[in-house]
């Protein structure tokens, strides 16, 4: 390992944070794999350090910081690609910038939540001890193509890796059936609900035919999208055995960070964790930046609620109408990032906002297109003074949505992923990357 990368890599990330051009958690990795393709290999070279690989499209973030808390809170020294970069240069950065200056990692555990696309190309640069697969639901077709192609992808990198243990959530077709495939069963374990659920679909669903023979799944139970007690009734596949699905404490709302949550915990008894410990953790978990995190902003609360694809958005819009949201921002860009087709927006459920708001400001490089969705879904609107706007300036929407709030009220800003770094800007005064 070349010392001179690390010490170059350490010292860019200073000047960035210092100048506030971002929090410096990308250029470095992608200047070391630049200098040297072979970066996090050779850094990789001879360390203890456990790796815990976590994917998905929904949940990733979230997951990883879960259990970065319960590890930390049992005594380990834990590295984590906190700001959410998940690329292989988001990857090398984390590496990079937890090393001395010899290029020597120390942590007990490095984990490090995956880009869907990105997963096999690391799994080729590192053998990890864990992959932790949460979900997979159509998001960005233009970057990852339809669900099936991603879980045929993962399969592969996957399909002779007998040494890898696995977590998998059972309430996903594709993603239990990728543990269903393997040939080392007794590495794999899953998680899931078992709990009261829909009897129908909600309208966006992604995957609800058989991986194994294509014929349509059958539902006991139906959590949110395709997510449930499913079965096939013409080859009998049917959702695995589950290692774990009850728990005591969720420390965010949302039916979809009981699954979050779920996983976090199946992985730490895994790696033999106290369920004290695991507790005591939660009891103490802040979110990250953008997934439930409370913020204060000119004397008024701001919850931020990262919104990227219609499955993940019903569940955002279900979330917020328990918590009482009444002021809402709806915040859609169209990045690389995000994904430059938002035709999904038609996906959404947001008929949903009839029944509960009073405010909805609507924002973002795209905002005259989710105002036309809008437009739609509230045109005979059940509460007669909800007042829908388009403010196309961020800046603008965030001041104007709040002079509607109260002190006791809370402002829930639903973004997508570009659009939520842009607010992070605004309420933190520096972007997170």
């Amino acid at each position: 390992m070349n010392p001179s990368i690390i010490l170059f890599g350490k010292l860019f990330s200073q000047i960035s944070q210092l100048f506030n051009f971002g929090n410096g958690s990308t250029w470095p990795g992608h200047i070391a794999l630049k200098l040297n393709r072979n970066f996090i290999q050779d850094i990789l070279k001879n360390s203890q350090t456990k790796i815990i690989l976590i994917a998905g499209t929904n949940g990733k973030t979230t997951t990883s910081l879960l259990l970065k808390t319960i590890l930390e809170e049992n005594g380990q020294k834990v590295i984590h690609n906190s700001s959410g970069a998940n690329l292989l240069n988001g990857l090398a950065s984390a590496l990079l910038l937890n090393s001395n200056a010899a290029g020597k990692i120390t942590a007990d555990y490095a984990i490090f939540e995956v880009d869907e696309n990105t997963l096999p190309i690391v799994l080729k640069e590192i053998d990890p001890q864990y992959v932790v697969l949460l979900n997979l639901f159509r998001d960005q077709l233009d970057r990852y193509g339809e669900v099936a192609s991603v879980a045929a992808k993962w399969t592969q990198s996957l399909l002779h890796e007998e040494t890898i243990r696995l977590i998998l959530n059972a309430d996903d077709p594709q993603v239990a059936f990728i543990g269903q495939q393997l040939f080392n069963h007794k590495n794999v374990k899953y998680f899931g609900l078992n709990e009261k659920g829909r009897k129908e679909f909600e309208h966006a669903v992604d995957s609800i035919y058989c991986p194994r023979c294509g014929n349509k799944l059958s539902y006991s139970a139906i959590y949110y999208s395709h997510l449930g007690d499913w079965h096939c009734e013409k080859c009998e596949l049917k959702r695995p055995q589950l290692a774990l699905d009850e728990i005591n404490f969720t420390p965010l709302s949302g039916l979809y960070n009981k699954y979050n949550t779920l996983a976090a915990i199946l992985t730490a008894k895994e790696l033999e964790i106290p369920e004290n410990t695991i507790e005591s953790a939660l009891k103490k978990f802040k979110p990250a930046f953008g997934r439930q995190e409370v913020v204060e902003y000119n004397g008024k609360k701001i919850q931020i609620l990262l919104t990227k694809n219609p499955a993940g958005f019903n569940q955002t819009l279900q979330t917020i109408k328990s918590l009482g949201a009444k002021n809402i921002i709806i915040a859609l860009n169209d990045g690389i990032a995000d994904g430059t087709d938002v035709s999904w927006i038609w996906d959404i459920d947001t008929e949903m906002l009839n029944d509960f708001a009073r405010n909805i400001t609507v924002t973002g490089d795209r905002a005259y297109d989710m105002g036309l969705r809008l437009k739609y879904s509230t045109s005979s609107l059940k509460i007669e003074n909800c007042k829908l706007k388009i403010e196309p300036n961020l800046n603008i929407a965030i001041d104007t949505a709040l002079q509607a709030v109260s002190q006791s009220e809370t402002l829930y800003i639903l973004p997508t992923y570009t659009a939520m770094l842009d607010i992070r800007k605004i309420l933190g005064g520096k972007k997170i990357l």
